[in-house]
């Protein structure tokens, strides 16, 4: 074969070398990166919602309490109906601290999926004084000027709402195929100027793990009551947000919390698939983007080797060099996000397979009724 017969594969090549230097560009030019040491002038209210979260609590809570730079700060814990006793090993961690309240949270009304339903109920218990309303979830750990730096963060970017994203820390093998893919996927296809910028709800990107907002802002826009029913709420207040006219930002929080969302392969499949059916707007859209995703990330290595044992050297080194330039997209994420590199990256093909996989079993157990998370449906 030919090297003008491998001409499509080219120009796949020439889209994943397109698609890796606009995650080098947003990794080194748009991405914001928080103080790592700051002073606060303002009240904050630090809400950490918790469900049956006493197995990972101890590191976050003790984290919250460690927390410099912020001089009047109040952390608001609420139990969300916990059976594994949460709420005492809070009052424990806590001890006689002033700073910690804890709240026993009402199961969520009809409508009211539980987590928006959790966190409103946070905001609404947040003194009157707090003008900066931080959320955390139980499964991150926060350096000690991480809550004063994500909240500068937020004033200096003149912002409504900031995503930090935390630094994702994976342990088994399943995790570090999967979890890289959350800050890969935004650097790579999200183009965060114009997303800062642009008014348009659709271009929106959140994490809920660790999440900064005005609280005036986040009142504009109707707060967790405006994403009652979502399951992916985090990005859902996020167009809420520009829809009441505030602005959004991302920014690299690795430096200033960990975050291990799941604590095996068993929790991610289960977590993953429980969202990304919400992800895609409608199942047309998702196989859409994973054949492209596929066509571009997994086929390549496969035609690489399949076209060097049939002898066609051109087709090979084409396809061998945009799997090349996959794996150096992923170099560019996890060195901007603290991540994993080698030799994680050499299996990107498989990381996106594996999304592949796990949005068409989302989409099967959604259809079904057959998604439930911490013991509540959410379909």
């Amino acid at each position: 074969m030919s090297w003008a017969a491998a001409a499509p594969v080219w120009i796949g090549c020439a889209v994943v070398a397109g698609l890796t230097l606009h995650s080098l560009v947003n990794a080194t030019r748009w991405l914001r990166r928080p103080p790592l040491r700051a002073t606060l002038d303002e009240p904050v209210s630090v809400l950490l919602p918790l469900r049956d979260e006493a197995d990972r609590l101890t590191p976050c809570l003790r984290s919250l309490l460690a927390q410099r730079g912020v001089p009047d700060l109040e952390i608001v814990v609420l139990d969300d109906g916990s059976t594994d006793g949460t709420a005492d090993l809070v009052r424990q961690l806590a001890a006689d601290d002033p700073r910690v309240r804890l709240l026993t949270g009402s199961p969520p009304p009809p409508g009211w999926l539980g987590k928006p339903y959790a966190c409103q109920q946070l905001a609404d218990a947040a003194v009157p004084r707090s003008g900066a309303l931080v959320f955390v979830d139980a499964d991150v750990v926060l350096a000690p000027y991480a809550v004063a730096g994500a909240v500068t963060a937020l004033r200096t970017a003149g912002a409504t709402l900031l995503t930090p994203y935390p630094r994702i820390v994976a342990g088994s093998i399943g995790e570090r195929l999967v979890q890289p893919l959350l800050q890969w996927t935004w650097l790579t296809f999200l183009p965060l100027r114009l997303m800062e910028r642009s008014p348009r709800p659709s271009l929106a990107a959140a994490g809920g793990q660790f999440l900064v907002l005005d609280r005036d802002g986040y009142r504009r826009a109707g707060g967790h009551a405006a994403v009652r029913e979502r399951i992916l709420e985090d990005i859902e207040l996020a167009r809420a947000v520009k829809r009441a006219g505030g602005r959004i930002a991302l920014a690299d929080g690795s430096a200033l919390a960990d975050c291990r969302m799941y604590g095996s392969w068993a929790e991610l499949r289960d977590g993953y698939t429980k969202s990304l059916w919400a992800s895609f707007g409608s199942p047309v859209a998702a196989a859409t983007v994973l054949a492209l995703l596929l066509l571009l990330y997994t086929v390549p290595p496969l035609l690489a080797v399949g076209a060097a044992v049939a002898g066609a050297a051109p087709l090979a080194w084409v396809a061998f060099a945009a799997y090349l330039l996959g794996v150096a997209g992923r170099v560019v994420s996890a060195r901007a996000s603290g991540g994993r590199t080698w030799p994680d990256v050499l299996a990107h093909p498989l990381s996106v397979a594996l999304l592949g996989w796990l949005t068409l079993r989302s989409y099967h157990l959604h259809r079904r009724q057959r998604l439930f998370w911490r013991g509540r449906p959410v379909h």
